[in-house]
């Protein structure tokens, strides 16, 4: 039993410091890590059409000492920033803090916010004030409902799109026919700051939202089997209608991810990587419930280990009852001889 005892400890001690490496593996914002050629922060250097500007903005952005405005609370405006330095990062994680808000009451206001990271930058158009069928991944702050028919979801709407530039995004169903996945959450007109966070690493997107001003994410996209190159355009773009929103940007800060990768992954030639995604299903399964549940999201790694530390602990446990009880039968059979 003595053995025994060592090989439960030790396997406890081995799967506490697997857990640990895991949770680690998320980013807390280190410094060390973070990409200023790719990061947006006050008092916004680096902001304009010179030749040495690392972002460059177009439309109604107005950019201050406390916020990149890309539009006021007024009818048909649209804006943009962009960061005018390529990605070549294989595994990152960009961190937004925005802020939505306006005079609006109630489904009074509009249209959103859009995140991007494309093959092309600083083009207009009419998806949340860029351009339509894109290549690269948006992610998508949609704070008004078009589909009235889509009353399974409360608005706004945080949605996520991979596209190879043959896919145009449905305003009229507020993009559910080309959506990832996504999650409700109340964002507008917030006394805090409201976050998001776009992570990619090893084929998974995730996204994770921190609006309740409690200082913790809360998952609202995951899934894996997602393919995006390297060396595209990080931005964010809005857009007003007949309704309309301050949309403001505070901060977009990028952070690198180490994380190793096979030879064959590493000899592979990003660059030349088309945005796709490996689904089992249909993207328009994968919609939330009235509550903002998401549903159909993948177990995450940290959720496959955790599912699997538990099994593995209740193997240990019965393997330890069986063998006191073993033990106790053995002392039993001995005195009856």
């Amino acid at each position: 039993m003595g053995n025994f005892g060592v090989f439960v400890r030790t396997a406890v001690v081995l799967l506490v410091c697997q857990l640990f490496e895991v949770l680690c593996d998320i980013t807390d914002g280190n410094t060390e890590h973070l990409k200023r050629e790719h990061s947006l922060m006050k008092p916004y250097q680096g902001v304009g059409n010179s030749a040495s500007s690392q972002w460059d903005f177009w439309g109604s952005t107005l950019v201050t000492s406390s916020y990149v405005r890309l539009t006021s609370d007024e009818k048909s405006k649209q804006g943009s920033i962009w960061n005018t330095v390529p990605c070549h990062l294989k595994d990152w994680e960009m961190h937004v803090q925005f802020k939505i808000h306006g005079s609006g009451k109630k489904s009074l206001h509009g249209d959103g916010i859009a995140l991007w990271y494309t093959k092309d930058k600083l083009h207009p158009g009419p998806v949340f004030g860029n351009q339509d069928q894109f290549i690269g991944l948006a992610i998508v702050v949609d704070t008004f409902r078009n589909d009235l028919h889509g009353m399974d979801r409360s608005f706004p709407f945080i949605s996520a799109m991979v596209n190879n530039g043959s896919v145009n995004y449905d305003h009229g169903k507020d993009g559910r026919a080309s959506e990832l996945g996504g999650c409700s959450a109340e964002i507008r007109n917030k006394d805090h700051d409201t976050y998001l966070a776009i992570r990619y690493s090893k084929g998974r997107l995730t996204l994770m939202i921190d609006v309740e001003d409690k200082n913790e994410w809360r998952e609202c996209i995951d899934i894996g089997g997602v393919r995006l190159p390297t060396g595209y355009f990080f931005g964010a773009s809005a857009a007003t209608g007949d309704l309309s929103d301050n949309h403001d940007i505070i901060s977009m800060k990028m952070y690198q991810l180490m994380v190793e990768h096979t030879p064959e992954e590493e000899n592979e030639d990003w660059t030349k990587i088309e945005p796709s995604v490996s689904l089992l299903k249909s993207p328009k399964d994968n919609i939330d419930d009235p509550t903002g549940n998401f549903r159909g999201t993948p177990l995450t790694g940290w959720k496959v280990f955790l599912l699997l530390l538990c099994a593995l602990l209740g193997i240990v446990v019965c393997a330890v009852v069986g063998a006191v009880v073993f033990q106790k039968r053995q002392e039993r059979n001995k005195r009856f001889y």
